[in-house]
């Protein structure tokens, strides 16, 4: 499984760990056992904690093509260029380089 991409599968699959947790803390609650179960569920929530990790910072996550695409504007914005004069033929020159 991919850690750059988190897709409806595996948005769906996280939506199912949570739910089996939480059906298995009901139970466990209705057999008066849930300290007893104390490893069962930390071994658990760990699982579900990392996938919650991956989940949330999925956004965030830049593909190569997407961070290329930011670091050009980000050049382009620092580097000021101008692109203001309309008959300028070389619009990608920087303004400093007249």
């Amino acid at each position: 499984m991919s850690e750059e991409v988190y897709g409806p599968e595996r948005a769906d699959r996280l939506v199912a760990l949570l739910r089996a947790l939480a059906e298995r803390i009901q139970q466990l609650d209705r057999e008066g056992a849930l300290l007893e179960a104390t490893p069962e569920l930390l071994k658990q929530l760990g699982t579900i904690r990392s996938e919650l990790f991956h989940y949330e910072v999925r956004l965030t996550y830049d593909t190569p093509d997407v961070a290329e695409s930011r670091r050009i504007v980000e050049e382009a914005r620092r580097g000021q260029l101008a692109f203001d004069e309309p008959e300028d033929d070389r619009p990608w020159h920087r303004a400093d380089e007249e």
